[in-house]
Parts: C-alpha cells; structure tokens; sequence
C-alpha cells in the first residue's frame, strides 16, 4: 500500500541553523500491539442492588456502564422508588487497565472500579480472575486492582519528561465493551489544567467510554500515561482527550500497593493567581507564584510564618510557576518533613521553614450567637460594596483577635473579591483596623483607582483579598 508523503509548501521558511526535517511517512504501530498488548486486561464490574428504580436513573446508568466519571453537575444518585425488592447483580461498568508486575498487581482509574461489589480482570488471553481491589484514590482517579496469578506479561514505565507535543502515541482499551481496540494519534498538549488535582496530558487519540484505566503508550513501546477522561458533548469522542501523567499515577499507586491509602501534605493554605496586575501591585517583576490568601489558624503554614498577601516562589527547592503547582508539590512532600519556603513580602524575598502536615478534611468554625451592633454606612466602605459594623467583644474573644470590622453585608466590587457577611475585616492594607472610623480612613487613602488589599478572616482562617472597584 502506497504511504502519502506531506506535501512542503515552497514558501515555508526554514532557519539556516536548522537541518531539513522531511516525514516520510505514518509510523507503524504494530510492534508496539504485539509488545504491550497482552499487559492489558478488560476490567467488568458488577453492583449489588434490590429491584426497583425508576426510568430518570437511564442516564447515570450510560455513565456507570462504561466506567466514565459523571459530567459536571450531576450528582450520583441511587436506583429511586421501591427499595424492598430481592437483592439483584447487574453490571455496572466496563474498562480497561494494565498489568505492573508480574503476579498480578493492575493499574486502572478509580471511577472504573468505585462501587462496584465485584471486579472481574480479562486477560489478552481469554482468561478470568476476580480482582481484588487493593486501593483507589480518587483526587487522582488512580486504582490498584490485584489478580491471583503469576509470569503475566507487563509494560515498561516511560518517562513524561521526555514526552514532546506532537509526538505520536497510542492507546489500548475496552471502547464500548470491544476488547483489545487500538487507536492512535498524537500528544496535543502537556501540563493541561482540567480543575483536577493533577496536570493531564491532551492527545487526540480516539478514546470512548470503556476506554478509561487503559495506557497511553509512547513509540518506544513505554507507558506515558493512564487514559481517563474524554470532552464531550455527546458522550462520544470529539477529539480530545485526556490521560494522567503516568509518573504522577505511579507515586499514588505505589502508595496505594504499601498502606492501601494515599498520604499527601497540607500547610493549611487558600491560594490564587498571580495575574499582571497583582505582581505590579506587589512589586513582583513577572507574574509568577502562588498568592496567599488566607492562612488557616494553628496550621503548618501559620506556625512557619506564612502571612496572607505573601507570594510563594518556591518550595522545598521546586519552582511555584504557577499557582496550581502548589498544591501538588505539598501534597507530594511527605508528612513531617522540614523544609524551606521562599516567599515575596513587601517587596523583598524571604525563606521561611514550614513543617509539613498529614492531609485531612477541612473544617468550618463558626461563631456562635451574639448580640451585635447596627451596620454603618460610611462612604469609602460603600463604594467598595461594604455594610459594617462594630465587632462586639464576645466576637472578638471567640476568633481569639483583638481588633477588626465585622461585615454585615458585602455587595459589588467586595462580593466579587469574595467578601461575604460574617467575615472580619483586620487590615486594610498594612495598615490594621479595629474599628469602622479606622477602616475608613484606611479606606479613604487609597487612590480611588486602586486595588483595596484587605486582611480578612473567616471562621479558623484568615484571607487576603483584593477589591477593585
């Protein structure tokens, strides 16, 4: 079969520097199927449920059966109506994974296996086992799954460094149900943010429903990364797709074959941006790092000298480009560990040392009830979206503060900073404020077509804003 060969414009301009590139063609990937192909397993679940339902649960059903995350907004939902039916199996979903070691330890996405009272592992081979689920993670959607068996074939782990936008890479998945299907494509970005707590790599490689838990392989034959999410407005493929970097899957699942659980640090921060505009506020030469917006109380951070309006640059050695990088470097910093911050403050560097610790789920304080005093309305808090009030002293001693304006109503360019009601404004500024009269004359002295840097604190944290008005 002839290959076509890309036509070369006769006005495309090459540098001198650069030696003549000519593509001669597709590459062929059937070396890659033969060499990675029997490492990936068909994963089929089945749930346990009592007959009943009603006919709104048809479209939760489509999601769960092929073993793909639920779209924004909608909210897992269990079978409505009767419930007093005889306990029933049913299938639950279908994908894919790949086998790690040699007796039996599985790589898959955790939405694949999430729920599910059974898991059932098909071989290239033809063969069955019922899996064990060892561990899942869902902030990644990374799972272990582990079969009884011995001298399974494995794949070889790639390195994403080396992974080049517009490099060629394949995928092998269970689409639809259909074992064993192969589709290719190339690398359309890396370092994709999705809102998800890990960078995805972007390809155009056709991945459907079922497809998900499968690997993204290099043409080295190498695994690159674990197929997991796909846009669309059909439920089908659109072009493009998603997968997680398999070096960042591999720290979860190793994790996850030694404790059955994931370990990640916390320091106990809320962070934002570094636009244009708030790096020239703050003196900052190019928007750069991760701005401190609050700093929870009796937190790692707060005990390490973190202050809300700081701007991180780096931790423990590693660049902050970005504010979604902070996340993943402190959660990927072992609990307990030492290690040095360095931060921008008032126009000036500074290394702090921050003691790492264990994640946990956040909690909300709130302040009890108390008797407070009438709003003011006072024409530089107007003009920012503010209602005030005095804090009373039951307040204060409850927050442990001494100081500060209590926000009876936040509106305007104040709501759009994220102010709401029942916070406690402390600082405007650098400038603290114990009361409406200082809040506003603080206020006042801004130049009215400038930012306002407040200090606010909410229940146990306290946050930086910035109202532009």
């Amino acid at each position: 079969m002839a290959q076509a060969v890309p036509a070369r414009s006769a006005a495309t301009v090459v540098p001198a520097s650069a030696p003549p590139v000519e593509v001669r063609g597709l590459p062929d990937f059937t070396v890659l199927v033969d060499l990675v192909g029997p490492a990936v397993v068909n994963i089929r679940t089945v749930e346990r449920v009592r007959r009943g339902g009603s006919p709104e649960d048809q479209m939760q059903e489509f999601f769960r059966r092929f073993g793909i995350p639920l779209p924004p907004g909608m909210s897992p939902r269990g079978p409505q109506g009767p419930q007093d039916g005889p306990e029933i199996e049913r299938p639950r979903g279908v994908g894919s994974g790949f086998i790690l070691t040699p007796d039996g330890f599985i790589l898959t996405n955790a939405h694949v296996v999430e729920g599910a009272s059974e898991v059932v592992v098909t071989l290239n081979d033809e063969r069955e086992f019922t899996a064990r689920v060892v561990g899942s993670d869902r902030r990644t959607d990374v799972a272990v799954v582990k079969i009884e068996a011995t001298r399974l074939p494995t794949v070889r782990i790639g390195d994403v460094t080396r992974l080049r936008v517009g490099e060629w890479v394949m995928a092998i998945g269970s689409p639809f149900g259909l074992e064993n299907t192969v589709t290719a494509g190339i690398v359309s970005a890396k370092q994709r943010e999705t809102g998800e707590f890990l960078p995805f790599i972007q390809t155009d490689v056709a991945i459907n429903p079922g497809n998900s838990g499968g690997p993204l392989i290099n043409m080295r034959g190498e695994v690159v990364g674990i197929n997991s999410m796909i846009y669309s407005r059909s439920g089908g493929f659109q072009g493009i797709s998603f997968a997680i970097p398999i070096d960042e899957a591999m720290v979860v699942a190793d994790q996850l074959r030694a404790t059955g659980r994931v370990t990640r640090g916390r320091i106990g921060v809320a962070i934002a941006a570094v636009d244009r505009e708030t790096a020239e506020a703050l003196r900052l030469q190019r928007a750069t790092g991760a701005l401190i917006r609050g700093v929870e109380n009796n937190s790692p951070a707060a005990r390490g000298g973190i202050e809300p309006g700081d701007v991180i640059l780096s931790f423990d050695g590693k660049a902050v480009e970005r504010s979604t990088d902070l996340p993943r470097i402190v959660a990927g910093t072992a609990p307990g560990s030492r290690v040095p911050v360095r931060v921008w403050r008032q126009g000036a560097e500074r290394t702090l040392t921050v003691t790492v610790a264990a994640f946990e789920d956040e909690r909300t304080a709130r302040a009890g009830e108390r008797d407070a005093e009438p709003p003011t309305a006072t024409p530089a808090a107007q003009r920012l979206g503010l209602n005030l009030r005095e804090a009373t002293a039951a307040e204060r001693r409850s927050l442990r503060i001494d100081g500060g304006v209590w926000v009876a109503a936040a509106s305007g360019a104040a709501a759009r900073a994220g102010l709401q009601a029942e916070d406690v404004i402390l600082a405007v500024g650098n400038r603290p404020v114990a009361s409406v009269r200082e809040f506003e004359a603080a206020a006042a002295a801004v130049p009215q077509n400038r930012p306002v840097h407040v200090l606010v604190r909410r229940g146990d944290w306290t946050q930086y804003a910035i109202i532009r008005p």
